[in-house]
């Protein structure tokens, strides 16, 4: 079974990002981990951590940073739909 994979990011603040999946999940990743060396480390500025853009596949930003499409989907916590109170 293929793991579903990211169709619409919206970065948060706290460098958390909102992912929905083609499945129609939508859940939230804390990308604080992997923010550390030169590479991810870019992603410390708020500006740039805000130019996140799915690829179809996963997320990427401009210089070349992603991240896994597994550890989007299998590390990041469900977001559960609001209910209706009567």
């Amino acid at each position: 079974m293929l793991r579903p994979t990211a169709v619409k990011v919206v970065p948060m603040n706290d460098y958390l990002l909102s992912i929905v999946f083609d499945n129609g999940e939508q859940k939230v990743f804390d990308v604080k981990p992997y923010i550390r060396g030169s590479w991810y480390g870019e992603l410390s500025d708020p500006v740039y951590f805000k130019s996140v853009v799915t690829n179809g596949y996963s997320v990427e930003w401009a210089n070349g940073q992603d991240l896994c499409p597994d550890e989007l989907y299998y590390n990041s916590l469900s977001i559960l739909p609001a209910v209706a109170h009567s």
